[in-house]
């Protein structure tokens, strides 16, 4: 299993974890809603798993431009 931790916005890979032994309890998943977990986390056919956060350059652009979140893909 395969988690890979790409940006909502500009789809950057942050990073990655190769791991047979990550499970979602040691990520902290299970403190997540149903709903949150439907938005933030995908699983893909080959069994890996795509979390979606913000990264540094997105959060830093949303924070000095706050109307960009009005935007469907403020950051392409």
């Amino acid at each position: 299993m395969s988690v890979n931790y790409v940006c909502r916005h500009c789809q950057t890979l942050i990073g990655r974890l190769d791991n047979k032994q990550v499970n979602e309890s040691l990520l902290g998943f299970h403190f997540l809603t149903p709903e949150e977990r439907q938005d933030i986390i995908s699983y893909d056919p080959n069994g890996d798993t795509t979390v979606k956060v913000v990264c540094d350059y997105c959060k830093e652009a949303l924070d000095a431009n706050p109307e960009l979140s009005l935007v469907t893909s403020p950051l392409q």
